[in-house]
């Protein structure tokens, strides 16, 4: 396993991470007991980034993975998120990043974490009713009160990155990042290498879509998140697919499969962009940690220079989160 540094004062983490949006029931049931065992298999393997949220299963995954830590906790950093709130598990997201809220959010996910101190906390900066700064003050104090080692942003524009990074130091950026697009701005991407921030990568694997498993909206049960998302509808999937047939061709030619390459095409973006897919399978993290000692020849990565056409979609806030 590889390690690289969120951030130029940030942590040591795996090059690779470990999402557990997957963990929450998004893609499917979750046995609980499997997936503590999948996260422990993650730490025998390497890997010391954990990427949760504290919406996820109404705080369920967090305590999921306070559980499995127990023991080892010194040995992993864990970061969650703030800022959003799912009152109705079938309702919308809703975005709070009131600052009080936010500070209520800290000390329950402290709790179900089983941890007195947040290694890395990510403020979802999409509530337009808070001035973001007021936001990042109360985590800045939340810092020296020991509650946070580290603070990140997730979902934000490269002003909003600036913006925060001038309230707090900032270690890493969080944002959807894969071969399947919508790609990061060019702009928040130059932003993130200007201030020396890690790039965390969420949905590497296009939410399953760049492992092959996933091509059609009618393939997910009910309750799946991919319905909200419009690149799974039927009015998409020609061209989303010729575009993965071609991934596959460049795969096979590699003898890799389709998401060892996404991941390695993402490894290739440089140190500081860390991957977290999500996965409730062993087999599946086995093959994801795998693609973190690929390297992809230069005509390859002249190959997979543009994005996926199928990315240029609008998308609801729950498929961006």
């Amino acid at each position: 396993m590889r390690y690289t540094r969120l951030g130029p004062a940030g942590p040591v983490v795996s090059a690779i991470g470990l999402g557990s949006l997957a963990l929450c029931g998004a893609y499917g049931p979750v046995d609980h007991d499997e997936a503590g065992r999948l996260i422990r298999r993650a730490l025998d393997a390497g890997v010391t980034l954990l990427d949760t949220a504290d919406f996820y299963a109404a705080g369920e995954v967090e305590s999921l993975i306070g559980r499995a830590l127990a023991g080892r906790a010194d040995q992993v950093v864990v970061a969650t998120r703030g800022g959003v709130r799912l009152d109705d598990p079938a309702g919308p997201l809703v975005f709070d990043a009131d600052p009080d809220h936010l500070e209520r959010s800290c000390d329950a996910s402290l709790r179900r974490l089983r941890t007195d101190c947040i290694d890395l906390y990510y403020l979802h900066c999409r509530d337009d009713r808070v001035p973001l700064e007021a936001s990042m003050a109360r985590l800045s104090e939340l810092v020296m009160a020991g509650k946070i080692r580290h603070l990140g942003l997730s979902g934000g524009t490269p002003e909003q990155i600036k913006r925060a990074h001038a309230v707090h130091e900032l270690c890493a950026v969080g944002v959807e990042y894969s071969l399947w697009g919508p790609p990061p701005s060019s702009v928040l991407l130059d932003t993130a290498r200007e201030l020396n921030l890690a790039v965390v990568a969420a949905r590497p694997l296009g939410r399953g879509f760049l492992a092959g498993r996933m091509r059609q909206q009618d393939q997910l049960a009910p309750g799946d998140w991919r319905h909200a998302d419009p690149r799974f509808r039927p009015e998409h999937r020609r061209v989303a697919d010729r575009r993965l047939r071609a991934l596959e061709t460049v795969a096979s030619q590699l003898d890799l499969g389709t998401g060892r390459l996404a991941l390695s095409w993402l490894f290739s973006q440089g140190e500081h962009v860390v991957p977290v897919p999500s996965t409730r399978d062993q087999v599946h993290l086995e093959m994801n940690l795998a693609a973190a000692s690929v390297r992809l020849p230069p005509h390859v990565l002249d190959m997979l220079a543009g994005p996926l056409p199928a990315g240029h979609y609008a998308q609801s806030p729950s498929a961006l989160v």
